[in-house]
């Protein structure tokens, strides 16, 4: 299954309580809760590369499935940790966060957990 293409942020559950969560400062939740983000996943075999612009904030990380890697996370942390297929999903453990990404059609749809709070983003493949 690719994952390859450009995404949209379409819509997002939660965005507040989780970011406040993880430790976001207040200022950059109330910056960052309008900036539709864009995703490109770029994937050769088990190789990606995954950048999120959001404003002028870059999240980019670039990890082969199964092999250890360091992950910037939102918070610009850097995270030991491996990314997996399961069932047709990317799961990722950053810390106490556990990130899971499906694609369906033209539609990306990422879950993140952290104890009690889900974040859900949906966004819509534009290129």
């Amino acid at each position: 299954m690719s994952f390859a293409g450009t995404y949209e942020l379409q819509t997002q559950e939660n965005f507040e309580p989780f970011m406040k969560a993880i430790g976001l400062p207040a200022e950059l939740i109330e910056v960052g809760k309008d900036i539709k983000s864009v995703t490109k996943i770029e994937q050769n075999g088990n190789h990606f590369v995954v950048t999120v612009t959001t404003g002028p904030k870059v999240l980019h990380n670039e990890f082969n499935i199964g092999e250890e890697t360091d992950i910037e996370t939102i918070t610009e942390e850097k995270v030991r940790s491996t990314v997996n297929i399961v069932d047709g999903k990317l799961v990722v453990q950053l810390n106490a966060v556990t990130s899971v990404t499906e694609i369906s059609g033209d539609i990306l749809t990422n879950v993140m957990t952290l104890k009690d709070i889900i974040y859900k983003r949906v966004s819509k493949r534009v290129a």
